[in-house]
């Protein structure tokens, strides 16, 4: 088996253009993965990020086209992305888009196709990787999940019941793969800071990309099923989620 950090050497990255996936990348270049691809919408990840994993010590850095948004081409992403590197032993699913909450609301068109960015492209995808790995016999997927999935509010609903559903597919699908030498890897991240935050207001325990990549590492390396990070955030929602309607719904926008 091939799901501790001392043995990874090929890895995916679905969203090769996201912050917390390419520190995930990052951190596993450093501890001795040679393999990445990189797979983004219009197939060309940045090249400056290519040549800085080359420059680490990735031995191949491949591109590869492929659109969340488009379930119909993820088992052919997939069967590329093994042509490409050979046997997978971690897949990173990192693809998501953050968005407004009164802008989904002006936009309900716009809204309905984030639902599919944030959760519905990756049944289909998480699948294809899961069956991958199964045949392999070996391997973790990676999903990033999010606390604002933990529990639904009202400041962000729609991006958050994304996450939600997304979050409940991947611990189903971990329990699905239990037995066959390939697991899920669900992490929770609170607040990060990146591009796409930039401009808000830092949340309560706000991260940057570079945290979650030492939790992701620390999770492979000590064969967890979930993490979250910072793992404080943990025991937090164990509380969060049985708080009484009224008072969460009183939560700030």
């Amino acid at each position: 088996m091939k799901n501790a950090v001392g043995a990874v050497t090929s890895v995916l990255l679905l969203g090769g253009r996201s912050e917390i996936g390419l520190a995930i990348v990052r951190a596993l270049v450093a501890r001795g993965a040679r393999r990445v691809v990189l797979a983004v919408r219009d197939g060309k990840p940045d090249e400056t990020t290519v040549e800085a994993l080359h420059a680490a010590g990735a031995s191949l850095v491949e591109p590869l086209e492929f659109d969340i948004a488009a379930p119909e081409t993820h088992e052919d992403a997939v069967a590329r992305a093994v042509a490409l590197a050979g046997d997978l032993d971690v897949v990173i699913d990192a693809v998501g888009v953050l968005g407004s909450t009164p802008a989904y609301e002006a936009d309900p068109a716009g809204a309905a196709h984030s639902a599919v960015v944030n959760f519905a492209g990756h049944v289909s995808a998480n699948l294809a990787v899961a069956e991958v790995l199964r045949t392999q016999g070996h391997g973790t997927l990676v999903v990033l999940s999010s606390a604002a999935g933990a529990r639904v509010r009202k400041a962000n609903y729609v991006y958050g019941a994304a996450k939600a559903g997304l979050d409940g597919f991947a611990q189903g699908l971990g329990d699905a793969l239990a037995g066959s030498g390939a697991r899920v890897l669900l992490v929770r991240p609170g607040f990060v800071r990146t591009q796409m935050t930039t401009g808000m207001p830092d949340g309560p325990f706000a991260i940057g990309a570079d945290d979650v990549a030492r939790a992701v590492v620390d999770g492979l390396a000590t064969g967890r099923d979930t993490v979250w990070v910072p793992a404080r955030l943990g025991p937090l929602f164990a509380v969060l989620r049985v708080l009484p309607r009224a008072i969460w719904r009183r939560l700030p926008r």
